[in-house]
Protein backbone atom coordinates (compact mmCIF):
# COMPACT_ATOMS: atom_id res chain seq x y z
CA UNK A 1 0.00 0.00 0.00
CA UNK A 2 1.21 3.78 -0.33
CA UNK A 3 0.31 7.13 0.13
CA UNK A 4 -1.29 9.89 -2.15
CA UNK A 5 1.82 12.63 -2.42
CA UNK A 6 -1.23 15.07 -2.42
CA UNK A 7 -3.47 14.02 -0.16
CA UNK A 8 -1.64 11.70 2.08
CA UNK A 9 -4.19 8.44 2.12
CA UNK A 10 -3.75 5.46 1.89
CA UNK A 11 -4.51 3.60 -1.33
CA UNK A 12 -3.84 0.45 -3.58
CA UNK A 13 -4.34 2.18 -6.72
CA UNK A 14 -1.80 4.86 -7.97
CA UNK A 15 -1.52 7.80 -10.86
CA UNK A 16 1.16 10.10 -11.76
CA UNK A 17 -0.55 14.24 -11.55
CA UNK A 18 -0.55 15.66 -15.44
CA UNK A 19 0.38 19.09 -13.37
CA UNK A 20 3.53 17.30 -11.89
CA UNK A 21 5.50 14.38 -10.45
CA UNK A 22 3.16 13.83 -7.26
CA UNK A 23 1.84 10.18 -7.11
CA UNK A 24 -1.80 10.59 -6.69
CA UNK A 25 -4.63 8.45 -5.32
CA UNK A 26 -7.67 8.69 -7.32
CA UNK A 27 -9.91 10.48 -5.71
CA UNK A 28 -7.10 13.24 -5.89
CA UNK A 29 -6.76 12.25 -9.91
CA UNK A 30 -10.58 12.96 -10.14
CA UNK A 31 -10.32 16.47 -8.72
CA UNK A 32 -7.64 17.85 -10.79
CA UNK A 33 -8.93 16.42 -13.96
CA UNK A 34 -12.09 18.79 -13.03
CA UNK A 35 -9.55 22.07 -12.53
CA UNK A 36 -9.77 24.53 -15.35
CA UNK A 37 -6.01 24.29 -16.71
CA UNK A 38 -6.02 20.52 -17.01
CA UNK A 39 -6.44 20.33 -21.10
CA UNK A 40 -3.23 22.60 -21.14
CA UNK A 41 -1.27 20.30 -18.69
CA UNK A 42 -2.14 17.02 -20.93
CA UNK A 43 -1.04 19.33 -24.19
CA UNK A 44 1.81 20.53 -22.46
CA UNK A 45 2.91 16.57 -21.58
CA UNK A 46 1.99 14.82 -24.70
CA UNK A 47 4.44 17.92 -26.57
CA UNK A 48 7.48 16.72 -24.13
CA UNK A 49 6.68 13.16 -24.81
CA UNK A 50 6.43 13.53 -28.64
CA UNK A 51 10.11 14.89 -27.64
CA UNK A 52 11.23 12.08 -26.46
CA UNK A 53 11.64 14.22 -23.20
CA UNK A 54 10.44 11.27 -20.72
CA UNK A 55 11.64 13.59 -17.28
CA UNK A 56 8.86 16.41 -17.72
CA UNK A 57 8.37 17.74 -14.75
CA UNK A 58 4.87 19.55 -15.17
CA UNK A 59 3.18 22.80 -15.83
CA UNK A 60 3.30 22.93 -11.60
CA UNK A 61 0.20 22.36 -9.38
CA UNK A 62 -2.32 25.34 -9.13
CA UNK A 63 -2.67 26.47 -6.28
CA UNK A 64 -6.06 25.64 -5.49
CA UNK A 65 -5.29 21.88 -6.04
Amino acid sequence: MSKCQRCGKETNCTIMSMFNTQILCLDCKEKEEKHPEYKKAQKAELKHVKREDYNYKGIGKPNNL
